[in-house]
């Protein structure tokens, strides 16, 4: 019987690019789960999209100079690149930036605060006199008590680690203005949360099949006790608190929004709407929201399993209309090679990164088979290197590569006949026949890395029968022996495509390919022998390249590269002193760039050619996020020009851009002082 299943996964946070702790996390998992549930007939709706309110966007735009909007707009589409180029497969991908998202989110909590759903709360907070703005934390800096260290934020010492308020820090200033802040008092609206712990302890109580590390951390919640939260804050960039319902309270709406915890998980209400308006029915999202029948199930990492499990669902009962989740499968962690990502020290990961270099399905099959499902895990390159040649090419693809290669050779390119079968023939039957509620048992409970592990399996133990029953000898012994084997071998080749199709989409499409079947295919498909007597194959192709070992020896050294170098601030460390003789050896030079240019299939590489006193010569450097090839040309710089010449990307690059880094970015430097900044 189909089901109706709304899957949302958690929205990423657009400042950044995504990384492999993202993917293992919400994402990843959430994709397996619903491209399952299609091939098996639900009716199943995926929606995702950026979060892109919240004070880190205001502090990454101000450190550009620029503004939230083009922070989230670059981000957006990055975000949104990556996710289709790794097979992502939502329904529809939107933004908390959109009208649409606006409107929803402001009509629930209109309705919310008509309900008194909400307390009003007179509080101080700190303002900065010259911005004229209240401040958040994150907007708070100032020397750390704990370590001295002098520029930790209103929340956390990134040097040491401590939580803090902004009362804690010695000195206290803006982030904004290096103004001295001061206390004054501001008015917000608080989610009643206390008023619902009893209701959210017998809802929880209520569910079946959640993860014991998600239950734990809930119950701590309810150990300590529920408090009000707000849900409003003093920001020029956010939802707007809706001026009608801040007018009835009495309180001045400039420059309040809606927290961002608070708007963020609409987002996937309000991106269902815009699905719904793209099928041309608007009010189709409703079936999926507010009946009762639906199977709503968010896919999130740990940091958010209170938001899920516990505030968004207060918020989704003080409404009144919406469904709550049926489960929240939260992942844990994922590690780099041993210690924990960092975004800062780019000691991650990075998905667009990889995907110049490597394909989608080698990382979907090892972040699966390591998926951090109750615990956390830990992704390295030697292990990714491994999985791929000594799973996917040597099991999965050396099956398919020796079965359609021994078809063609031997059979025209045809599925031969079967004639009568044997045990092993039988074993093999009765083991795609199972397979495919087997499988599919473990997707839908969430056992991702055992789904991955028995579909692997299943290719292990088809190579097995390939060299049990030895089709190069039965050949000329026993050819209707030999012909049965390989068409068992090709019926579980189609099988293995449709069962793998949810880790591996990209490499289910070729074998189709390959064996000359249509996409029009179900999940149970793959146990019904469907490849019909005489039917024709295409040419077989390698599925699986091995991966070298150069390649992977390059990515492990970037990363020790990065978890070795720490700014002089962080560890008060400078670089080596260099003599003299050492700056001799460097040729400088000034030079004039003719035209710039973004290297094709790269987010970082630009090709830049360059008037060297008269001399042309070409550099490729990784500025392409930095700047536009427009406002580089005609711009004069200092290069080194002696540096030995490399390839990249088959550019030969001949020398080396100077640049500085000012407020996190690169600025190129150049020999007039007028220049030296880039405005």
């Amino acid at each position: 019987m189909s089901e109706k299943i709304l899957v949302t996964s958690a929205l990423p946070y657009a400042n950044g690019p995504i990384h492999l702790g993202h993917l293992a996390g919400a994402y990843l998992p959430a994709d397996i789960f619903v491209r399952y549930h299609r091939l098996a007939g639900d009716d199943i709706v995926y929606i995702c999209g950026s979060d892109e309110h919240g004070v880190p966007i205001m502090l990454r735009a101000r450190k550009e100079g620029v503004s939230p909007q083009e922070i989230v707009d670059r981000y957006h589409a990055i975000i949104k690149k990556s996710f289709e180029q790794f097979g992502m497969s939502f329904d529809f991908y939107g933004r908390t930036s959109s009208p649409v998202h606006y409107e929803t989110s402001q009509a629930i909590f209109r309705k919310m605060a008509a309900r008194g759903e909400f307390n009003l709360k007179k509080e101080k907070q700190l303002y900065d006199p010259r911005a004229k703005i209240f401040l958040a934390d994150r907007f708070v800096r100032g020397t750390c008590p704990k370590c001295g260290y002098e520029d930790a934020y209103g929340d956390q010492c990134e040097k040491c680690g401590t939580s803090l308020s902004p009362a804690d820090l010695i000195n206290p200033r803006s982030a904004i203005t290096n103004a001295t802040p001061e206390m004054r008092e501001t008015t917000h609206w608080y989610l009643a949360l206390e008023r619902y712990q009893q209701e959210l302890e017998a809802w929880i109580d209520s569910r079946k099949g959640w993860k014991s590390n998600v239950l734990g951390q809930i119950k701590s919640w309810f150990s300590d006790g529920l408090r009000d939260r707000a849900v409003t804050r003093d920001l020029p960039w956010g939802v707007p608190v809706p001026e009608d319902v801040a007018r009835e309270a009495g309180v001045d709406a400039e420059g309040k929004v809606l927290y961002v915890w608070f708007d963020a998980p609409i987002g996937y209400i309000s991106a269902t709407r815009e699905w719904a308006a793209e099928q041309g029915d608007p009010e189709r999202w409703k079936k999926y929201w507010q009946q009762q029948d639906t199977r709503l199930i968010h896919f999130i990492g740990k940091d958010n399993i209170v938001f899920h499990c516990l505030i968004f669902p207060a918020v989704l009962k003080a409404h009144g209309d919406f469904v709550l989740p049926e489960n929240v499968p939260a992942n844990e962690f994922l590690n780099l090679e041993g210690d924990k990502l960092s975004t800062s020290r780019d000691y991650a990961v990075w998905l667009h990164d990889y995907l110049e270099k490597f394909e989608a399905d080698s990382l979907r099959y090892c972040l699966a088979s390591i998926m951090p499902e109750t615990k956390d895990a830990d992704f390295s390159w030697k292990d990714f290197q491994a999985r791929h040649n000594n799973e996917l090419a040597d099991i999965l693809g050396n099956f398919l590569n020796r079965t359609l290669t021994f078809a063609h050779r031997y059979f025209d390119g045809k599925v031969p006949a079967a004639a009568t079968r044997d045990a092993q023939d039988e074993a093999l039957i009765r083991r795609l026949k199972e397979a495919p509620d087997k499988l599919g048992a473990l997707i839908d409970g969430h056992q991702y890395k055992n789904y991955v592990r028995e579909v692997m399996d299943l290719a292990r133990g088809a190579n097995k029968y390939f060299n049990d029953k030895a089709p190069w000898k039965t050949r000329k012994e026993a050819p209707d022996v030999c012909a049965t084997t390989i068409h068992y071998c090709l019926q579980t080749a189609y099988a293995l495509s449709v069962l793998f199709d949810p880790l591996l989409p990209f490499t289910g499409k070729k074998i189709r390919g390959q064996l000359n079947r249509p996409e029009d295919f179900s999940w149970a498909d793959a146990a019904e022998l469907s490849m019909k007597e005489g039917h024709s194959l295409n040419p077989p192709e390698i599925v699986f390249k091995k991966i070298e070992d150069n390649l992977i020896a390059g990515e492990i050294k970037r990363l020790q590269k990065n978890k070795n170098s720490t700014s002089s601030q962080e560890e008060e460390e400078s670089l080596p002193e260099i003599t003299l003789d050492d700056f001799k050896k460097l040729d400088l030079r000034t030079a004039r760039i003719v035209k710039a240019e973004r290297v094709p299939k790269t987010d970082k590489l630009m090709k830049i050619e360059l008037d060297v006193g008269g001399e042309s010569r070409t550099i490729v450097s990784g500025i392409a996020e930095q700047y536009e090839p427009g406002e580089l040309e005609g711009r004069d710089i200092i290069i080194i020009a002696n540096l030995k010449p490399v390839k990249l990307r088959g550019i030969e690059s001949r020398g080396m851009l100077l640049s500085a880094e000012k407020d996190g970015r690169l600025s190129l430097l150049t020999p007039y002082a007028r220049n030296t900044v880039r405005q």
